[in-house]
């Protein structure tokens, strides 16, 4: 494949100003011609393809490849690459059709894994959780090794798969992967650079991998400084973000001067203007503001607002404290709280906390601060406009081209996990209504304050949630049925295609999972069942293929132990009294969540609009920049969806269930 160089080949590049140490050292392809390689030094074993075609270099400009005003070492150069100005090249594999122009160096010292290997404190501190990244982590890995660090046998046998892992990255070359673009870059070194990348300003990068592809290019961008890094496909790292001891999961997005320190930040997060330490940002996790610091926690489809801090001030043993903030919440403005806390999934944090709090079984929660105490409102944000614009839109901005995308992620609102807590919450409440002495203001629990008259009203509200989702699960069994001509067909339809297992649901950081199901995969690591992390990624992806069937079995069971129905005994009139309750529920949940609507188009709503004018212009000014209730997008979305459940009743009883049977 690769010749020697012609006496007239050495002789024209040396005319162009170039040289060797040895010009035996350099092997070319056969086509290699010698006209577009000037001023530039070879040293060691170079073997170069053919120049022969125009690149695009960046978006309106095009060059012609070749080599030039460079030194390189110890390289492969593949065809139709562009080599202009680059200090110093050594030790890489270029592949085709890639652009380097304006690089101070791009150097593979010594042996290195790229990044892979590299361990981070993350979610404590302290320590004591230690992650190791590498190029194939997924958010569910990530959890496993870091929250199950009490069962050592796993912890050691998991670690050691991951170490064979890093042991076959190690190489003292690196590569620049096909139609990567590296432009007016100082510094880059032992960093591997995946096909199609863009790097462009960055400042430095040292010790790290970019794996990207055609779908989902990574870009690296100004000012940017990543050292012991791990960057996925389809992330966009700019705008002066310092990233250390850090791993970027898919189509992130960081920049606007973000810090990174000792953090693992996975699929469409994005982290602009503030800092994380100690970070594990399962997916969706979105900080915006300056002024916001992350950090001991563990966070999932969550939205961090502008001031939001924690903190681990009362240690004495040091920084050991952590947090953990389930999928869906948000924290408000300036919101503070002291590790250790906890809250509860789709919560609202606001004010600040001085006292430890745990609000896991009682989610939906607004926690705020009342007279120095943290009092929570169990339920309320069941219904209102951000939790259903949430749930909806997360799916929407799922940014992942790469066919190949490794966190798994179960976008479901209400699912056995969601719908576990809220069941527990529902059973909570009842318990505090019962103890709480009706002299008192407050019923407390795990550090938290509920004031007793909510008590039953929040419980009403869980109680309705769950209603609605063993309904739904119900009908959307019954809508992917052709005509059920019997109720024996009917049962049949209704069965569980599996046993239902574990009670218990896990969220694991975006993987939906029966708690059985998991500690069977855990098993088969800690036994030797499984040898590799692709096997480890294929039990874990078994585990997310499996969620309908055994999240319909749960329901199943859900439905026995509170309303007493089985499902394999159902009758016509039980059903039909599911179906009616599900449309009377579900249209009574849609109505909350307008009437909460409604209060962004209230007259307080409108102040600041209409500045110079009298009420009427500023009803005006205010229509003319948010339109009106009637005419907005989401509330004609919420009111197809109230039409939808009518319509969808009417064609189970007209359509699909057994005339026979229902003469409804």
């Amino acid at each position: 494949m690769y010749r020697d160089l012609h006496d007239n080949e050495i002789a024209i590049l040396k005319q162009q100003a170039c040289s060797a140490d040895d010009w035996a050292s350099v092997s070319v392809k056969e086509n290699f011609t010698p006209d577009r390689i000037t001023n530039t030094h070879f040293s060691g074993d170079i073997k170069l393809g053919v120049f022969s075609e125009k690149i695009i270099v960046e978006k309106g400009i095009s060059k012609y490849s070749g080599i030039r005003n460079s030194y390189i070492e110890d390289c492969t150069v593949g065809d139709n690459v562009l080599i202009s100005n680059v200090g110093s090249l050594i030790n890489y594999d270029i592949e085709d059709n890639v652009a380097l122009e304006n690089v101070g160096t791009i150097v593979v010292h010594g042996e290195t894994a790229f990044g892979n290997g590299t361990e981070i404190e993350v979610l404590n501190e302290g320590g004591g959780r230690e992650l190791p990244i590498f190029d194939r982590l997924s958010a569910q890995i990530a959890y496993l090794l870091v929250v199950y660090r009490h069962d050592k046998v796993f912890t050691e046998k998991l670690e050691n798969l991951i170490r064979k892992y890093v042991d076959k990255k190690k190489s003292d070359r690196g590569s620049v992967g096909s139609n990567a673009r590296i432009l007016n870059t100082t510094s880059i070194r032992n960093v591997k650079i995946g096909s199609y990348s863009i790097i462009s300003g960055a400042s430095k990068l040292e010790e790290g991998s970019l794996i990207s592809c055609e779908a989902g290019p990574t870009v690296v961008g100004e000012g940017v400084v990543a050292k012991d890094f791990i960057i996925l496909s389809g992330s966009i790292v700019d705008s002066g973000a310092i990233i250390n001891t850090s791993f970027i999961g898919q189509s992130v997005r960081i920049g606007k001067q973000f810090s990174s320190e000792n953090s693992a930040i996975f699929a469409n997060c994005e982290g602009f203007h503030g800092e994380a330490c100690s970070l594990l940002a399962g997916p969706y996790t979105v900080t915006h503001h300056k002024s916001t610091l992350l950090i001991a926690g563990m966070f999932s489809f969550y939205n961090a607002g502008s001031g939001t801090n924690q903190s681990n001030h009362m240690y004495k043993l040091g920084p050991i404290h952590q947090g953990i903030v389930e999928r869906g919440s948000k924290t408000g403005s300036f919101s503070y709280m002291l590790w250790p806390c906890r809250v509860g999934a789709f919560s609202v944090v606001m004010d600040k906390h001085a006292a430890n709090f745990d609000t896991s079984e009682l989610p939906f929660s607004y926690i705020n601060v009342e007279n120095g105490k943290s009092v929570i409102t169990p339920a309320m944000n069941l219904f209102t406009v951000g939790t259903v614009r949430d749930s909806d839109k997360w799916p929407k901005r799922d940014r992942r081209k790469d066919s190949d995308k490794l966190d798994l992620i179960n976008f479901e609102f209400l699912n056995p996990y969601i719908v576990g807590k809220i069941v527990r919450g529902s059973e909570l409440l009842s318990e505090l209504h019962e103890s709480t002495p009706k002299t008192k203001v407050f019923a407390t629990h795990k550090g938290a304050h509920i004031n007793r008259l909510m008590l039953r009203t929040s419980r009403r509200y869980y109680d309705l949630a769950i209603d609605v989702y063993m309904a739904d699960e119900i009908i959307k069994r019954l809508e992917k049925s052709d005509v059920i001509k019997s109720l024996e067909e009917l049962r049949e339809i209704l069965k569980p295609e599996v046993k239902s297992g574990s009670s218990k649901w896990l969220d694991i950081l975006g993987l939906i999972a029966p708690e059985d199901s998991i500690s069977d995969l855990m098993n088969s690591v800690s036994t030797g069942k499984i040898l590799s992390v692709d096997e480890l990624e294929k039990g874990l992806g078994q585990i997310h293929e499996d969620y309908e069937k055994k999240a319909y079995s749960w329901c199943v069971n859900l439905i026995e132990k509170r309303i007493g129905i089985k499902i394999s005994e159902i009758t016509a009139e039980q059903l039909s009294g599911i179906i009616k309750d599900w449309k009377i529920n579900s249209l009574k949940l849609k109505a909350m969540v307008l009437k909460d609507a409604e209060k962004e188009f209230d007259q307080n709503s409108k102040i600041g609009f209409g500045v110079d004018g009298d009420e009427e212009i500023q009803n005006d000014d205010f229509e003319a920049i948010r339109g009106t209730y009637d005419g907005n997008s989401f509330i004609q979305s919420i009111r197809q969806e109230m039409a939808d459940i009518s319509e969808r009743e009417t064609y189970l009883f007209s359509d699909i269930l057994p005339k026979e049977v229902f003469s409804v």
